[in-house]
This record gives structure tokens, sequence and C-alpha cells, in this order.
């Protein structure tokens, strides 16, 4: 898979990129990452990239053309046209199953935002799809794009050791994870179920999705009510 970032900020993302999941995927051939930063494809001697807002109000807003230029520009250097992810507060919620769906797409260019976001013409014309990861602001785009491509990432076949792990996990479906222990089997007083004990794999699976499901209620009722609304 092909990621293209779009950023005013491309050294964010060295330490990411050069550890755990992703780094491995990197060096697999599992993924590629290529990062841009638009202020690239500013034209005025300054490099701008952002200016006031029409109708006055706080802070500054990026202007359409060099945004405009970098994904032109990345599109001709794909072959393909590749869709472009916009990070936002007013996008639709990330959770794991768009982020299976995601992992299915042969590339993808995502697009940090910063100040007061993009002009609302590239929103229109050229973003498709407008992704929040949650209902809170941050400065950028950058550190939600890490959390977007760490979750799509991982899900890229190669990309973890077990093939299994990205099944077994929480919202893997709907259910958070059941609790996990390792050795010791005793730790001050406090033991490992006897179950996961006992050799017995269909009772530590039952166990596991009793444990699962006691989770799930207890801590996202509304993932179960979704899952009962699916039946």
């Amino acid at each position: 898979m092909r990621l293209d970032v779009l950023t005013l900020f491309p050294d964010i993302f060295a330490g990411f990129l050069g550890g755990s999941i992703v780094k491995r995927a990197l060096e697999a051939g599992v993924a590629e990452v290529r990062l841009h930063n638009f202020r690239d494809f500013a034209t005025d001697k300054h490099h701008s990239v952002d200016d006031a807002p029409f109708g006055g109000g706080p802070g500054m807003v990026l202007a359409p053309d060099p945004i405009f230029r970098a994904v032109e520009n990345v599109r001709r250097q794909a072959g393909a046209s590749s869709p472009l992810v916009y990070l936002s507060p007013k996008g639709e919620t990330f959770n794991q199953a768009l982020a299976r769906e995601l992992a299915g797409w042969p590339s993808m260019m995502i697009l940090c935002g910063r100040y007061e976001g993009v002009d609302q013409r590239v929103v229109d014309n050229i973003v498709d799809r407008e992704i929040s990861i949650g209902d809170y602001v941050l400065s950028g785009g950058e550190v939600a794009a890490m959390v977007l491509m760490d979750a799509v990432v991982r899900l890229l076949p190669g990309a973890l050791g077990d093939g299994a792990s990205a099944e077994d996990e929480s919202f893997s479906p709907h259910l958070l994870e059941y609790p996990q222990y390792t050795r010791p089997a005793e730790y001050r007083g406090w033991s490992v179920p006897e179950v996961l004990l006992s050799g017995n794999h269909e009772a530590i699976r039952r166990w596991r999705r009793e444990m699962a499901i006691s989770e799930t209620r207890k801590k996202r009722p509304d993932l179960i009510a979704g899952m009962e609304a699916e039946r």
C-alpha cells in the first residue's frame, strides 16, 4: 500500500516511521510512505500557504493552490487517482471498520490540516473522505495521520508477525478484547484464572468470549447495542 502524506511538518513523522509495526511493514515492502511538504508547491516568493479568512474571524486558513498543486503532483507520480483523505474534526468518526475499509485501498493520500483548516474548495473538489479521530481538536492533522496510518498499516497482510493478531483484538468484531495474562501464574497474591492454565482450548475460547462480552457491556455498552441492532 502506498501512503502519501501532505504536511507542513514532515519531520514530525521521523520517530513514528522509524519504529514498531510501521517500520517493520515498510522494511518488508508491505507499505510505502512518502512525505510531501505542500509549502514546496506555493508559487509566491514567500512560499505562503495560508491567509486570513474571508468574512473576518480569528486565525488563518490554508489556501487552496498549494494543496491542489501538491495533490496533482502526487497523482502524477503514483500514476493513478489515489484517494485523498482529509483529517478534520468535522469528518466521519474513525473506527476499526473504517480502518479495515481503508486497508483495502492500494494507495491513499492523507492531508494534514493546520490553523483554522483548509479552504472549503479543497474539501468540495479534491477530498474523497473527511475523517475525524475523535471529538476533540488538535493543533494539526499530523498526530491524527499517525493514528490512522498505524491502525491501517497493521491490518495489511504481512505487517504483523502473527496474522491472527489483527483479528483477535478489541473491536474485531464489535467487542472489546478479553483480559490477557502472562507469567508468572501468581503475582503478589493475584492468580491467573484457572481456565487459562487448563489446556482445554474450547473452555478457554468460551471464557474469552464471555469476558469480551462482559468487558464490552461494562465499558462500552454502545458497542453491545450496535451489535444487537445488526442481528
